[in-house]
């Protein structure tokens, strides 16, 4: 507040922070290198502040501020500052876009915060899963919106995670209906969420959208059951994720970055660009295993249509044929989970009426 008063820094919501005193922090979420996530009471609505560094200053400032001595940087061209955006926004998605497309990343009119405005998207624009938020929050269902921000700290809406502690992964206190049916129901919705998102992530965008860290805790659910992905830090396009993926190697383990893996070419020693495994074959080992590897707690879905769930369940998250080719006909195999849980829905909601 101290640096928004002089100027250094600016964002639509630091006049609430600051001045208004409508934006309240609550409580410290996550704390690890720097990185800091924050909940807040927002006018009465929870909100999430998040950033990569603690302090404003941990980021590096914008070359062209340092050297423009005009009126709090007025001087300085718009297509140089559209370059700078530009090379940025690329360094973060690994992605080359339009001019026009960098709409969510400009700092707005020139006036007397100019110079804040500036400098504190120069530190939004360092921060990968900002940028992430910013381009998917208009295209996805499945992403964070970007609520406002204040310097370096932006604000996202504030959803319970998931978590391993909780016996069906995500919070179902609320879900109506009988515990087993209500419970079976919801658990039904959300993957067929989970298989939705997939799909969106796989084919809706220009690029691919590889997650790396797949796990309970880096995703929420709306009221709806819409899955929502809440953190987006390990989440790289094609382009980024081939070259990430193409390593020096010794083995195949050595081309393992974190849930994304490729292949090690053992005649020049290189990883493969690309990843041999996928979003779906992760999620289903990480997150549908856990629910489908038993069967649901409702005696209302028939044992077979579980049997063909546990099965289709095991053969999507690993995928290994004979032959030693990982990747089987993934396609097929999410068809059928989608029919499966279509059926169960069906056969739980007969069983309500």
């Amino acid at each position: 507040c101290q640096d928004y008063r002089g100027g250094a820094l600016a964002g639509d919501l630091c006049e609430d922070l600051c001045v208004a005193g409508k934006l309240l922090f609550q409580r410290c979420l996550h704390y690890d290198r720097g990185k800091k996530v924050l909940q807040a009471d927002w006018r009465g609505r929870p909100v999430v502040l998040k950033s990569k560094e603690e302090a404003f200053s941990s980021f590096p400032p914008l070359s062209l501020l340092e050297e423009e001595a005009g009126e709090g940087g007025q001087d300085i061209p718009e297509a140089e500052l559209l370059l700078m955006v530009a090379g940025e926004v690329k360094s973060a998605l690994g992605l080359e876009l339009s001019n026009s497309s960098l709409g969510p990343w400009w700092p707005g009119r020139r006036g007397p915060r100019w110079r804040g405005q500036l400098a504190s998207l120069w530190a939004l624009l360092q921060q990968e899963e900002y940028v992430y938020f910013s381009l998917l929050q208009d295209l996805s269902p499945h992403v964070l919106p970007v609520l406002g921000s204040c310097g370096h700290f932006y604000a996202v809406e504030f959803l319970a995670a998931g978590s391993p502690h909780h016996r069906a992964l995500f919070p179902l206190d609320r879900v109506p209906g009988a515990p087993g049916g209500g419970q079976a129901r919801a658990i039904s919705d959300i993957a067929l969420s989970f298989l939705d998102m997939v799909n969106h992530f796989d084919s809706d965008f220009s690029h691919r959208l590889h997650l790396c860290d797949i796990k309970p805790e880096n995703f929420a659910i709306r009221s709806d059951f819409t899955v929502v992905a809440i953190d987006v830090d390990m989440a790289f396009f094609e382009p980024k994720m081939r070259e990430i993926l193409e390593q020096n190697c010794t083995d195949d383990e050595d081309c393992n970055f974190f849930d994304c893996f490729s292949r090690c070419d053992l005649r020049v020693n290189k990883c493969g660009a690309q990843r041999v495994n996928n979003n779906l074959q992760v999620i289903c080992d990480k997150i549908f295993r856990h629910w489908f590897s038993a069967p649901l707690k409702s005696s209302a879905v028939s044992f077979q249509l579980q049997l063909q769930l546990q099965e289709a369940v095991q053969e999507c998250a690993d995928p290994g044929v004979p032959s030693g080719n990982t990747r089987r006909d993934t396609p097929s195999v999410f068809w059928k989970l989608r029919r499966l849980l279509q059926a169960t829905l069906r056969e739980l909601q007969e069983a309500e009426k």
